[in-house]
Order: structure tokens, then sequence, then C-alpha cells
């Protein structure tokens, strides 16, 4: 076995030698002042400023934590028409800059009596046309029923309202809004005959009524004559009744009512 012995110099020198050596290099270091180090750090941050404020943050909070109450993408919670905390949007519901016009109504009313589905057969195969009839008037004594045709039905329907507006024709009637006298006409295979009925409203039916209503006529019966179910014809015979119609003056009621007296 080995047997180490102590020496008391030999460790008091390594201690000497160390501390020299420590000595030394706390004498080469250089000395920083406290002062310089923060200007550095100060100098720094200020040239990454403008990189820190174009760069966007990762770690931004949300708008809970921000305490922001604004709608994503929408105005502030302080300004006009924003969603407040306690009453909703204000205005109504109704947003600030929006359209508060209300629609502006038809001049006529119109309505589809009749729509049909014509097939014709070509050397190219068949092609599909629709026929469409509708009655318009303004629910003052004017009224017309037109016929429309296309390859669609909303373009067969605007035609055939056009059409009606042009063929409108006036009712003379009295200032209970019914017919003066009865009338008969014949359109084609229809027969109709028209006579007031005052206390007993609207009496007719199939396209007749059509008219009859969107004419603003009131107590009034309406019979047809013949069997036909053409709603056209139909429509068209109870125009051509209405339209020979002849508004009968007070003058010559006076004449009569004074010649049945005499």
């Amino acid at each position: 076995m080995w047997h180490v012995k102590a020496d008391s110099n030999f460790n008091t020198h390594m201690t000497d030698k160390d501390t020299q050596k420590n000595m030394e290099n706390e004498t080469a270091a250089p000395v920083v002042d406290a002062g310089s180090v923060e200007a550095a750090i100060g100098a720094d941050a200020a040239a990454s400023a403008p990189l820190t404020a174009a760069t966007p943050n990762k770690l931004t909070p949300g708008r809970k934590m921000r305490g922001d109450t604004s709608r994503r993408g929408g105005r502030p919670s302080g300004a006009p028409g924003s969603t407040q905390a306690g009453g909703g949007r204000s205005g109504g519901g109704r947003r600030s800059g929006g359209d508060s016009r209300e629609r502006v109504k038809p001049e006529f009313d119109s309505k589809i009596i009749d729509i049909r589905r014509v097939t014709r057969v070509t050397s190219g195969g068949r092609r599909m046309n629709f026929s469409v009839s509708v009655v318009a008037g303004d629910r003052k004594g004017r009224v017309g029923v037109g016929l429309g045709k296309g390859i669609d039905t909303a373009g067969a329907v605007e035609k055939a309202t056009r059409e009606a507006r042009k063929n409108i024709i006036r009712v003379p009637l009295s200032p209970q809004m019914t017919i003066p006298h009865a009338v008969e006409a014949k359109y084609a295979s229809a027969r109709i005959m028209i006579f007031p009925a005052r206390g007993r409203g609207v009496i007719a039916g199939s396209s007749a009524r059509a008219v009859i209503e969107l004419a603003g006529i009131k107590d009034i019966c309406a019979k047809f004559l013949s069997g036909s179910k053409n709603p056209l014809n139909n429509a068209r015979v109870t125009i051509a009744a209405l339209n020979s119609l002849v508004k009968i003056p007070r003058s010559s009621l006076r004449r009569k009512e004074e010649s049945k007296g005499e």
C-alpha cells in the first residue's frame, strides 16, 4: 500500500500561486461603468423599436382580456348604431345607413287565370313553350286581359301583363261602384249575361270573378249562358260585356220617372 504524507508547505505554496493568478486576471480585466451599460441598453432598445412596431405581436391579448366590447369588423362600442351592453342595437334595430324607403305599390294588380304548356315537335326534337293568361286592373273601374307566350313562365307572365295593360278599358260605374244596367255579350263560343244585384255582393265564377274583382265592381251577378270552359274566352267575353255598358245620365232617368208618373 502507498502512504501519502501530508505536506503543509505544498498546500500553502499552491494556494498562494492560485491567489497570484487570480489577482493578475482581475488586474488585466477592463473596468465597466454601470452608467455606460445602461446607455448601451437604451440605445439598443431605441434601434429595435421600429422593428417591434412593424412586427405583429403574437401574444396580443384577446378582446375579452382587453375589455373590448366592439363587434368584430364593426363599429366600436361608443359609435352610433353599435351594440350596447344592455339595450341591443340603437335606432330600433335598423342600421343608420340603411334604406328606409317603403316599397312602391304598382298601379295595376294582376292575376293569372290560366297557364298552359305547349309542346311543338320539330326535326330536332320537342320544343316546349308556356302560354299565360293574365287579368290586370286598378280596382277603380279599369281592367284588361292579356296573353303572353315564352320559353319560361316568368317571361310569359311579363308579356301577358304588358299586353293586359295595353288592352285596359274603363267601365262606367255608378257612385255605388256597380254597373248601371244589365248587359249580355258573346265572344267566340262563350256567352255571358251580367246584371246589377244590390246588396248581394259579387256573384260570379271562373274568369268572370277575377275580371269583376280587379275592376272594383260591387253588387253584381254574372251568369254564363254557354258551356265553354276556356278561361281566356270567358275573361274576354266578360271584358266585352263590360265594354258595352253605357252610363245612363240622371236627366234621362228623371224623364223616365216623370213619364211614368204621368
